[in-house]
């Protein structure tokens, strides 16, 4: 008997780390899970909000801004100035992990609307670092995930992307509009 209730509770152990756990690292070859998260104006946003593009999703600690700005200029030079990435084809857009910094929210929108204007794209808001946790994204950092037409993750940058390195991203980018 006692074995019995031994074994009864460790198996509840067991089924319970098998289905309690949700979140998953998210790795290049896997399908991303989606997501819903609200803009300045509190409209919601998920990955289907934007149907047959490829996706850039930039996943923003505050205090780490600036760090990949060398990057997105070139994404946007292919998009507005050599036209060899379709924005028709093409979504570049920012989720600000505000629970990684003291920055209050109100500070963090207005950074987010600067950047919003200056690469003319959509900044969303994570409020309790949900996207961070559940795709296991580093924290108080700057990730670039590139995601195919069909969600499954392509790349996945972690940090600071060398300037080098712009130019072999962005063309991987626009092999995959071609997909």
């Amino acid at each position: 008997m006692k074995k019995t209730i031994i074994t009864l509770v460790l198996s509840l152990f067991a089924l319970t780390g098998i289905f309690g756990q949700q979140n998953v690292k998210l790795a290049v070859g896997m399908k991303a899970p989606d997501w819903t998260f609200t803009d300045a104006d509190k409209k919601e946003f998920t990955m289907n909000s934007w149907p047959g593009k490829v996706l850039q999703l930039n996943y923003v600690d505050p205090d780490e801004s600036d760090l990949n700005d060398s990057f997105n200029d070139a994404v946007k030079k292919a998009t507005d100035v050599d036209k060899t990435l379709s924005k028709d084809l093409f979504k570049g857009f920012g989720i600000v992990d505000c629970k990684s910094t003291w920055k209050p929210n109100g500070l963090i929108r207005m950074i987010a609307g600067n950047k919003a204007k200056k690469y003319d794209t959509t900044i969303l808001f994570d409020y309790k670092a949900t996207l961070q946790q559940s795709w296991g994204l580093p924290k108080d950092n700057y990730t670039v995930v590139i995601l195919d037409k069909n969600r499954i993750c392509r790349a996945i940058f972690e940090g600071h992307i060398p300037e080098t390195d712009n130019k072999k991203i962005v063309d991987m980018i626009i092999g995959l509009t071609k997909e």
